[in-house]
């Protein structure tokens, strides 16, 4: 019903505003991607490559170090915000990347309520070929496509994200 509802007001929208008539819309493909359904098809070739490359990091665990590796002792709250979790996610995140001696928590000095991320050794050792491996899943992900039209895909997906923001 739900669903119903929802694809008859969006393709209302679209009638009204873009002359749907005049463009090959496919409401099954748009519902795919915005359930998510190519990030997680890119997220199980990516830890698929990660795993043949003998690298034992998975896709969420991936965005983290990313962020780690440009900015490395944050909050666990900087990191929910940067790769869009919430705290519980993180939190087990966090002590599974502890439990692989990737990252390591540290006290605060100025507020011991506070624990800092911070990479290990082994964390910043994994950058080079981490990068290497999701460079080229994204390479193949991406096959085919222009320029251009990354460009404009990339800017219509983030106004949709921020038209739905809370």
């Amino acid at each position: 019903m739900f669903y119903l509802l929802l694809t008859l007001s969006l393709q209302s929208c679209l009638s009204n505003n873009f002359m749907i008539e005049q463009f090959n819309f496919d409401i099954r493909l748009i519902f795919a991607i915005l359930n998510g359904k190519v990030s997680a098809a890119i997220n199980r070739k990516l830890s698929r490559n990660f795993r043949q490359n003998g690298l034992e990091i998975t896709p969420e665990q991936w965005t983290v170090l990313l962020f780690l590796w440009e900015k490395d002792g944050v909050t666990q709250q900087e990191l929910c915000n940067a790769t869009f979790k919430d705290k519980p996610s993180m939190t087990r995140l966090i002590d599974n990347m502890e439990r692989q001696h990737l990252v390591v928590r540290i006290s605060d000095k100025k507020d011991r309520r506070t624990n800092l991320i911070h990479l290990t050794k082994g964390g910043r050792e994994l950058e080079e070929r981490a990068r290497v491996i999701a460079n080229q899943t994204l390479k193949e992900a991406l096959q085919g496509i222009g320029v251009e039209d990354l460009r404009v895909s990339q800017e219509v997906l983030r106004t949709i994200f921020f038209n739905t923001k809370d």
